[in-house]
C-alpha cells in the first residue's frame, strides 16, 4: 500500500472511494439505459397509438361521408325526376285536349262551322300565329275543308300555348296539312317569298305516333323552325272505327332541363338525363365522362347495351324503378350513381359523384391529423433531449459530490465495514437476515449502509414468502382462465353432428382463440323445423374483454334471432341493443344467414364482416362480395339490408373471420382470399368437417411456426335438399 496524502493507495478507504465511484457510475449508466429505453418505448407507443386512431377517425370518417352521399343523391334525384315530370305532364295535358277537341270537330264536320284559315306571315314574328302548312306536291284545295273545321281550334292552341308557356302545338292531316301556332311564322316562307313545304308526315314523332297508337315522346331531334334539340310529344287521334283523323303534337325543349342539369355540375357530381331507348337526352355541357355526348337519335348509341356493363346495368334497372347507390367505372374515375325514373315520359336522371371527390375529405383529415402528430412528436423528442441534458449533469454533480463525501469519511467507515463483511459473510442458507448491530450505529452513512443492508436482508425474506404468495395467485388464475376458456368453448356448438336427427343438411364450426380465450364466435340453432339460423362474427380485441364481450354480443344475437325476424331486423336490433349500452366503445363484425330448409332458400345479412364462400352442386367454392353494413356497436340507428342466395342440393357455403385470411407466415406474408379458396377447391366435395380441416391444414403449412396472431373461426353448411322423414317431423 502507498500513501498519498492523506489517502492510503490499495487500502481498504482506497477501495471503498473505488468502489462508491463504481457504483455510482454502473447506477448512472442504468438510470440512463433505463430513461432511454422508456423514452423509446413511450415514442413508439405514441406514434402506433396516433397510427390507430387515424385509422378509426379515417375510417369512420369515411363511412360518414358514403351515408351523407347516398342520401343526397337520393334527395336530388328524386327532386330532379319530379320537376322534370311536372314539364313532360304539363305538355302531355295540352296535347290530350287539344286531341280531344280536333276528335270532336272531325268525328262530326257537318256540325261545325267552317273558319278561314291562314298562310304563315313574317308579320306576327314574335307573335303566337296560327297558320297552315303543307306537305310537298299537296294542293291546299283538296283539305280546304278539312282545315276549315280545324280553324275552330286557333284560340285554343293559342290558349294552351299561354296557359302552359309554351310557344308552339300543332294538329297534322294524314294528308299532310298541319295547322300550327307558332311564334316564327316567317321561318315558313323562303327567300323569294313561297310558302315552306312541311312534310310532317314523315317526321319521326309522326311515324312513332302512329305506330304506337298512343301518346308517345319521341328521341331527341332538331326542331325544323328553330334548329334546337327538342323533344316531341305526339297523340293519334282516331274516330269510332278506329281511322285515324290525325296527330297532336307539341315540342319540349331542353333548355330549361339542360340549365338544371349544368348547374348541378360541381365539385365532381352531373346528372344526365336518358330516355326510354337508352340514348342520352341532356347532358352537362362541359360533358368530359366520354360517353355521355347528346346527338340525333339516327346516331345515338343505347347505353343499355354498353361495353360498360356496370352503367348499362344501372340505366335497365332504373328505368324499371329507382335504384341504390352503386360504384360504376367511367373513363376519367369511379363515381357513385344513381337512377330515378321519370314516370310520364319513361326517362330515367342518372346522377354521379366522383369516389375522389367524396374521400377528399378523408384525405385531408389524415393529412392534418399526421401534421399534428408529427409536430407532437417533434415537441416531445425536443423536450426529451433538454431532459437528458438535464439529468447528465445532475449525474455529474452527484459523482463528483459523493467522491468529496468518500475521501472524507472513507476512515470513518473502514472499521465497521470490516464488521459488515464478516456479518455478511455469516450470511447462509438458513441465516438469510443481516441485522443492525451497536457496532453499526454510527450516525453516518455507514449505519445508514448497514440498515440499508439489514432492510435489504429483510425485504429479501419478504420477497420470497411473497414469491410464494404470488406463485399460488399466478397457478389460480391459470385455473380460472382454464375454466373460462371451457365455459366459452361450451357456449359454442360442439355436438357432432349438431343435428343428427336432420338429412336435409350438416353443418359443422370450429374456433381456435389466439390467447386462452378469444372474441370470435359461431353459432347454429333452428328457428322451428324449416329454419336453421347461422352467425359468424368477430369482436374487436382480443383476450378476456373480447371474450366477454363476445359472450354477451352471441346471447344478444340469439335471442333477437329466437323471437323472429329477417336478418337485417335481427342486426338492426342487436347493433340497438349493443350500442344503449357500449361505454367500452367495442364492436363486432356480423354475418347472419338464415336457410329455408324447404326450398334451399337462405336470406343473409352482413355486417362489416368477410365476404361468404358457396359453392354449387358440381361445382367449385367462389367468394360472393356482398355487400357489407356498418359493424354492429358502430353506429346507433344503423339499418342492415339483406339478399338472397337460392341453395341447390349438395350446395355448401363457407363462412370465417379475419383470422383466416389475415393468418402471417414469418416472413409477414398474409394468408389471404385466393390460398384459402385454393384450400377449399382441393376437395370441393369433402364433407363439411373435413372442408375445416383442410382449411386449418392449409393455414397451418403456410405459418408453419409463426405465432397465431388473432382467432381462427370457421363455419360450413351443406344443404342436402328436404327429405321425406323432415317433410314428416315438420307435419
Amino acid at each position: 500500500m502507498k500513501k498519498f496524502r492523506k489517502l492510503v493507495i490499495g487500502g481498504i478507504e482506497s477501495k471503498v472511494v473505488s468502489l462508491v465511484m463504481i457504483s455510482m457510475i454502473l447506477v448512472a449508466a442504468v438510470f440512463i439505459a433505463s430513461m432511454l429505453t422508456q423514452n423509446k418505448v413511450l415514442t413508439d407507443l405514441t406514434q402506433t397509438t396516433n397510427e390507430r386512431q387515424l385509422a378509426t377517425v379515417t375510417g369512420t370518417t369515411a363511412a360518414v361521408i358514403d351515408t351523407v352521399i347516398e342520401q343526397n343523391m337520393d334527395r336530388i334525384t328524386d327532386l330532379e325526376a319530379k320537376m322534370t315530370d311536372v314539364l313532360f305532364r304539363a305538355v302531355s295535358t295540352r296535347v290530350n285536349l287539344l286531341g280531344d277537341i280536333a276528335r270532336e270537330l272531325l268525328t262530326d264536320p257537318d256540325a261545325v262551322k267552317r273558319v278561314q284559315w291562314q298562310r304563315p306571315d313574317a308579320a306576327y314574328d314574335g307573335e303566337l300565329f296560327v297558320k297552315a302548312l303543307f306537305t310537298e306536291g299537296l294542293e291546299p284545295e283538296t283539305v280546304d275543308d278539312k282545315l276549315g273545321v280545324l280553324a275552330n281550334l286557333s284560340d285554343l292552341m293559342v290558349y294552351l300555348c299561354k296557359s302552359y308557356d309554351s310557344d308552339n302545338i300543332w294538329f297534322t292531316l294524314p294528308e299532310g296539312a298541319t295547322l300550327m301556332a307558332d311564334t316564327v311564322p316567317g321561318n315558313w316562307i323562303a327567300a323569294d317569298g313561297s310558302f315552306v313545304a312541311y312534310n310532317a308526315t314523315n317526321r319521326y314523332w309522326y311515324r312513332q305516333a302512329v305506330q304506337a297508337g298512343k301518346l308517345t315522346f319521341s328521341d331527341v331531334e332538331y326542331d325544323r323552325r328553330t334548329g334546337d334539340l327538342c323533344v316531341t310529344c305526339a297523340l293519334p287521334v282516331y274516330d269510332e272505327q278506329g281511322t285515324l283523323l290525325g296527330v297532336a303534337g307539341s315540342d319540349v325543349f331542353l333548355h330549361d332541363m339542360q340549365q338544371a342539369v349544368n348547374e348541378s355540375t360541381h365539385d365532381g357530381a352531373f346528372l344526365v338525363v336518358v330516355n326510354q331507348s337508352g340514348h342520352v337526352v341532356v347532358a352537362p355541357a362541359d360533358e368530359d365522362h366520354g360517353i355521355f355526348r347528346p346527338i340525333n337519335s339516327a346516331v345515338a348509341i343505347d347505353l343499355r347495351g354498353s361495353d360498360n356493363k356496370e352503367l348499362a346495368a344501372l340505366i335497365t334497372d332504373a328505368q324499371k324503378a329507382k335504384t341504390d347507390v352503386r360504384m360504376v367505372t367511367l373513363p376519367d374515375g369511379r363515381y357513385y350513381m344513381i337512377g330515378v325514373p321519370m314516370e310520364t315520359v319513361g326517362w330515367t336522371i342518372l346522377a354521379g359523384y366522383s369516389v375522389e371527390s367524396a374521400e377528399q375529405p378523408t384525405r385531408q383529415l389524415e393529412q392534418d391529423f399526421q401534421s399534428i402528430q408529427m409536430e407532437a412528436v417533434t415537441t416531445y423528442r425536443s423536450q426529451s433531449k433538454t431532459g437528458q441534458r438535464l439529468v447528465w449533469i445532475i449525474i455529474a454533480v452527484l459523482l463528483i459530490a459523493m467522491q468529496l463525501g468518500a475521501l472524507f469519511m472513507g476512515k470513518r467507515i473502514v472499521k465497521p465495514l470490516n464488521t459488515i463483511a464478516t456479518r455478511i459473510a455469516e450470511l447462509s442458507e438458513t441465516n438469510l437476515e443481516f441485522k443492525m448491530e451497536d457496532t453499526f450505529r454510527t450516525g453516518d452513512e455507514v449505519e445508514e449502509l448497514a440498515q440499508s443492508f439489514a432492510n435489504v436482508s429483510h425485504k429479501t425474506v419478504e420477497y420470497l414468502e411473497t414469491v410464494k404468495t404470488v406463485t399460488a395467485e399466478k397457478e389460480r388464475l391459470g385455473a380460472e382462465l382454464s375454466l373460462a376458456t371451457q365455459i366459452q368453448g361450451a357456449m359454442l356448438p360442439h355436438i357432432v353432428p349438431a343435428f343428427p336427427d336432420r338429412k336435409d343438411f350438416d353443418v359443422i364450426g370450429s374456433m381456435d382463440p389466439a390467447k386462452e380465450v378469444g372474441g370470435d364466435f359461431y353459432d347454429y340453432f333452428l328457428i322451428d323445423d324449416d329454419h336453421l339460423c347461422m352467425v359468424i362474427a368477430d369482436v374487436s380485441g382480443k383476450g378476456v374483454p373480447a371474450a366477454l364481450f363476445m359472450m354477451a354480443s352471441k346471447i344478444i344475437l340469439q335471442s333477437v334471432a329466437m323471437l323472429g325476424g329477417s336478418p337485417a331486423e335481427i342486426l338492426t336490433k342487436t347493433n340497438q341493443a349493443i350500442c344503449s349500452n357500449n361505454e367500452a366503445e367495442m364492436f363486432v363484425t356480423v354475418w347472419v344467414g338464415i336457410l329455408e330448409l324447404s326450398t334451399g332458400k337462405l336470406t343473409c345479412s352482413n355486417a362489416g364482416h368477410e365476404y361468404p364462400v358457396f359453392r354449387r352442386p358440381d361445382g367449385s367454392f367462389e367468394l360472393l362480395k356482398d355487400r357489407h353494413g356498418f359493424v354492429i356497436g358502430g353506429m346507433e340507428g344503423t339499418k342492415y339490408k339483406e339478399y338472397e342466395v337460392q341453395l341447390e342440393p349438395g350446395a355448401k357455403l363457407f363462412v370465417y373471420t379475419d383470422g383466416v385470411p389475415e393468418a402471417t407466415n414469418d416472413a409477414q406474408e398474409l394468408f389471404g382470399t385466393e390460398r384459402m379458396i385454393e384450400a377449399l377447391n382441393r376437395q370441393p366435395e369433402a364433407e363439411p368437417m373435413d372442408v375445416l380441416k383442410n382449411v386449418r391444414k392449409a393455414v397451418d403449412e403456410f405459418v408453419k411456426d409463426a405465432e397465431q396472431f388473432d382467432d381462427l373461426t370457421m363455419l360450413c353448411l351443406e344443404y342436402k335438399g328436404p327429405t321425406g322423414d323432415n317433410d314428416l317431423k315438420g307435419e
